[in-house]
Order: structure tokens, then C-alpha cells, then sequence
């Protein structure tokens, strides 16, 4: 898909400018000076009920950027047309890696059709699909808590066949974290594996700040010491942590009213070239879509 005209962006962001009481100065100050993107998991439950109304939704409250969870059965061409008619520009899209690995050629050909100039690996998984059926809780209980370094050291293969793959058709792969990665593994990390065995010709890294919080660790750190190889950010507060949770169970919140401070996260991010970033909340405690609007003018509110 080609990316909105800057004559669309200006009169779709003075119509939600309009619409949130933001004025036409503030709908482009934004902590990055980025167009600000939406995660579409952050939806998930309303796109398959109403998926080109839901993006019209979106797109009113400003978000100019989307990356897709899932497209519900929608061509490339239905998706690309409720993308243009919600003045929205699907950049990436999340995929696990085993649904990736099922048809590598048939994500391909989508992800080409649809214009992405992303796909990124959302979960990892294991060269043995037996370890994850036989395992005490599932397969994402064992991502949690059981992968091993060589499982990671397998990832790291996998990523890096993928991305040489994909970067041929001029589609940069990526792979997303949760807070499995940072998981001890005797003094070394999966996270570690990663930086250290992906080829950064053929993968990039998409830094979810919130599940790198979680996990212990400072997203400005990474950012920081690695900003060649972070392309993109995931944008997330969490409410506090309570007793018995392990990290991965921390409940999302409206930006603001959570436990992150964005302020240096974001400074850090201008310094290290972050190419996009993407809000998600995952968990609301009243309407999703004021929730939404809620966080994307807490993104204008932090930049004055």
C-alpha cells in the first residue's frame, strides 16, 4: 500500500485534531516526531465484528500508522482499501513464528500484495513441536519457562533464513520481545542469543518497552547500547506488578496512569533513529477505543 499523501495526512489529522480538542500545531507533536502508530492487537476483539468501522474508528482518533495482529480472513486488497478509506498506513505486520514457517511463500506473497514494509516474528517456538504439546501448560507456558539457549540459538537460525528470504523482495524482518527473553539462562539471556546470532543485514528488533520493563531490565539501555538494531518501538504501561505474578502476567494500562516513565525512553529513542512506533495496550478497563484516544493524547501531553 502506498503511504497516505502529506495533503491526506493534514486534512485526516485536522479532523481528529478537531475531534480530540487538540489543536492543528498539536496533532504533529508527538515525542519522536514519527507519524503515531497503533498496534491492532490492541483492537483485536472489534476488528472481526467490524473491521473496516473499527479502522475508520481509529484512524478518527488520530493514529496515522497501523501494524497488523491477524487480518480475519481479508484479502490484500479489502485490507488495503479499508486502510486508505481510515486514512491509516499498515507499516508492519506480527506474525507467530510457527504460522510463518507453515507457508513462508504464501506470507510472502501477502505481505508483498498488502505494500508491508514489515513483518515481524511475534513468538518464538522450537525445532521439536513435541516439546510444546507435552509440556505442563502448553506451548506458551514452555516459552516462558522452558526455552533453552539452543532453543534461542534455533530461533536465531530461523530468523536469519527468514529475513534473508523476505529482504529480497524488500521486506525487512523483525522479531518482537515479551519478557521470556530476559529470563536468566546462566548468565546469559535469549535476548543475548538474539543481538549476538541474527545477521543485522537480515533481521532487525522491534523493543516492546513495557514487557522489557516487566522483565527487569531498562528499555534506554538497549536502546542505548544497541540503536543499529532496533528499528521500532512498542509502547506500553503497565499497572504495578502484584504479588505472586510472575513478569508476562502484568496487565497493561492508558499510557500515563501505569508505572513507565516515557519521558527518557522516548529522548533515548530520537538518539538511536527509531524509524516507527506502534501504542499498544492490550487490556482496558473501560471502552477500548477511549482508552486509545486517552493514549494518544498522552503522547502530545509528554512532548510539551
Amino acid at each position: 500500500m502506498s503511504r497516505v499523501t502529506r495533503r491526506t495526512f493534514l486534512k485526516t489529522g485536522a479532523v481528529a485534531a478537531a475531534a480530540l480538542g487538540l489543536s492543528p500545531r498539536k496533532i504533529f507533536a508527538d515525542p519522536l516526531g514519527l507519524p503515531v502508530g497503533l498496534q491492532l492487537y490492541s483492537v483485536r476483539k472489534l476488528l472481526p465484528n467490524d473491521y473496516a468501522g473499527t479502522l475508520k474508528q481509529v484512524g478518527a482518533i488520530g493514529y496515522r500508522d497501523v501494524e497488523a495482529a491477524g487480518f480475519f480472513g481479508h484479502s490484500p486488497d479489502e485490507v488495503k482499501t479499508a486502510m486508505s478509506s481510515a486514512g491509516l498506513h499498515c507499516v508492519s505486520a506480527h506474525y507467530s513464528l510457527a504460522d510463518l514457517l507453515k507457508d513462508v511463500d504464501g506470507n510472502l506473497k501477502y505481505a508483498k500484495a498488502l505494500g508491508l514494509e514489515y513483518v515481524i516474528c511475534s513468538s518464538p517456538s522450537v525445532a521439536d513441536p513435541a516439546k510444546l504439546a507435552n509440556y505442563p501448560g502448553g506451548a506458551w507456558k514452555y516459552f516462558q519457562t522452558g526455552l533453552s539457549l539452543d532453543d534461542w540459538r534455533w530461533n536465531a537460525d530461523q530468523f536469519n533464513q527468514l529475513g534473508k528470504k523476505f529482504k529480497a523482495e524488500g521486506i525487512r524482518f523483525g522479531y518482537h520481545n515479551h519478557t521470556m527473553e530476559f529470563r536468566d539462562l546462566g548468565g546469559s539471556t535469549g535476548y543475548d542469543v538474539l543481538l549476538k546470532d541474527t545477521d543485522p543485514t537480515y533481521v532487525t528488533l522491534e523493543l516492546d518497552c513495557g514487557w522489557v520493563t516487566a522483565a527487569g531490565k531498562d528499555p534506554i539501555a538497549y536502546l542505548t547500547q544497541y540503536p543499529g538494531r532496533i528499528s521500532m518501538l512498542h509502547i506500553k504501561d503497565l499497572k504495578p506488578a502484584e504479588a505472586g505474578k510472575a513478569p508476562g502476567e502484568r496487565v497493561s494500562t492508558v499510557l500515563g496512569k501505569g508505572t513507565i516513565d516515557y519521558k527518557p525512553i522516548f529522548a533515548a529513542a530520537k538518539k538511536a533513529g527509531i524509524k516507527h512506533y506502534f501504542v499498544e495496550q492490550e487490556a482496558f478497563d473501560g471502552d477500548p477505543l477511549q482508552e486509545l484516544k486517552e493514549d494518544y493524547q498522552y503522547l502530545h501531553a509528554i512532548h510539551d
